[in-house]
């Protein structure tokens, strides 16, 4: 690497999740800036390994627009081809009464990417741009400071370090969430499976499997991603207010596992579990003069459906673009009008006036693949926003419409979240 721990640089980048390590290629890759990425020593403090999914749209811009995320999330991110895990060109979603529906969404295809091969592709092209640092620490103090903004971190080895640039760009998790009119949360706990024979199509992500026992406040549904025909990722999901303990999740997923999936004799190679955010809150932005807030922190998670991977891709771009033109605020993550939507289907889903399993099926029933991807995306034109609009439960959805702006905003009393997984 070209540059000293300490001392200054363009950029700090805080936290070294999805959010982190994307801005801070975006902008060495570009040579927008030289960025030191502070990163949590090996141990406690690093959070375990997640997965992150997303569909790539194929656009050649990579900006998720050319055939139609959240996030959908469309990435059209072929920078981190090396990191994907796995693809599926179909998608398909199982509605409560057992029937299945298979789309093509074709020319976009849902793709996984396991945290430990990105961070490993990151840092290996960190190492070798001239602008790039990864300093191994724990950021004490972020502030801004004349000039710009300083970071106070501590080495593995008890080593004071101060960081100045001109801007930091935090994705560390929030100790508590801002107040909002809607909060629920998207929790869920998986399960990478080995089985005795082949029982998964390597073609199809199951999305949505509502074929599970529903909870009596939100919705639950299983989520199936084939790694090989005898190897899969297999998750049991919902969308409520509080997150389950430990146990319950396992009973939920060996329920799953064996009573709806029936894969017979398998073996649990590994685990995961994780808790998203799903708010109408207001996430700031900037904190500072010269510190801003990016990844889940600032906004990123797309409300509606947890997703986050290629809103990321999409907002480091934006990013980059505001630093290369003297730009001294950055963009928000999501756009007003998909927020909106967003808030009115969480308020929805929290008063139980719209069946969510049947909402969610029938979106993928009554919708053409590509648009609803596009507007899962929040990348449709209004006049495609009120024909998908229409196909939904009209009187619920315009009277929660006509609520939701009156709504207090209010402080949830709820677990922290970390960094999404999707």
């Amino acid at each position: 690497m070209s540059r000293e721990p300490g001392g200054t640089a363009d950029v700090v980048v805080v936290g070294g999740g999805a959010a982190g390590l994307s801005l801070a290629y975006r902008l060495v890759e570009t040579g927008v800036a030289t960025v030191t990425v502070v990163e949590p020593p090996d141990g406690p403090p690093r959070p375990a390994e997640r997965t992150w999914c997303y569909w790539d749209h194929g656009d050649e811009d990579g900006d998720g627009d050319g055939d139609g995320g959240g996030d959908g999330d469309g990435g059209g991110d072929g920078d981190f081809e090396e990191a994907v895990t796995a693809t599926w060109p179909l998608l398909r979603v199982h509605g409560p009464d057992g029937d299945p529906l298979t789309v093509d969404p074709a020319p976009a295809r849902y793709r996984m990417v396991r945290s430990a091969a990105f961070e490993r592709l990151v840092h290996a092209r960190l190492a070798c741009a001239p602008g790039g640092l990864l300093l191994r620490a724990t950021a004490d103090t972020v502030r801004d400071v004349p000039g710009g903004a300083e970071v106070r971190c501590t080495t593995q080895h008890g080593r004071a370090v101060i960081l100045r640039s001109r801007y930091v760009f935090d994705s560390r998790p929030l100790r508590a969430l801002p107040p909002a009119r809607t909060q629920l949360f998207q929790h869920f706990r998986g399960w990478f499976v080995r089985t005795r024979t082949d029982r998964f199509d390597p073609a199809v992500a199951d999305l949505m499997d509502f074929r599970v026992p529903q909870p009596r406040h939100g919705l639950a549904f299983g989520y199936v991603l084939p790694l090989a025909p005898d190897r899969a990722l297999v998750e049991y999901t919902e969308f409520s207010r509080t997150p389950l303990t430990t146990a319950a999740y396992e009973a939920a997923l060996g329920h799953y596992a064996r009573e709806v999936l029936r894969l017979g004799e398998f073996t649990v190679d590994t685990a995961e579990q994780g808790v998203i955010p799903m708010t109408d809150a207001r996430f700031p932005r900037r904190v500072g003069a010269a510190v801003f807030r990016i990844g889940t922190a600032g906004g990123a998670t797309r409300p509606a459906t947890g997703y986050t991977f290629a809103a990321v891709q999409r907002h480091s771009r934006a990013i980059a673009a505001a630093l290369r033109d003297g730009r001294g605020n950055v963009p928000a993550p999501h756009g007003r009008r998909a927020l909106a939507m967003d808030a009115v289907l969480l308020r929805a889903l929290d008063t139980g006036r719209i069946d969510g399993p049947a909402f969610f099926t029938g979106l993928f029933r009554r919708t053409p693949p590509q648009r609803l991807l596009r507007f899962l995306d929040g990348a449709t034109s209004v006049r495609e926003e009120w024909g998908i609009g229409l196909r939904t439960p009209v009187g619920p959805m315009l009277r929660t419409a006509l609520e939701v702006p009156f709504l207090p905003r209010r402080p949830h009393p709820a677990p922290v979240p970390g960094e999404s997984p999707r």
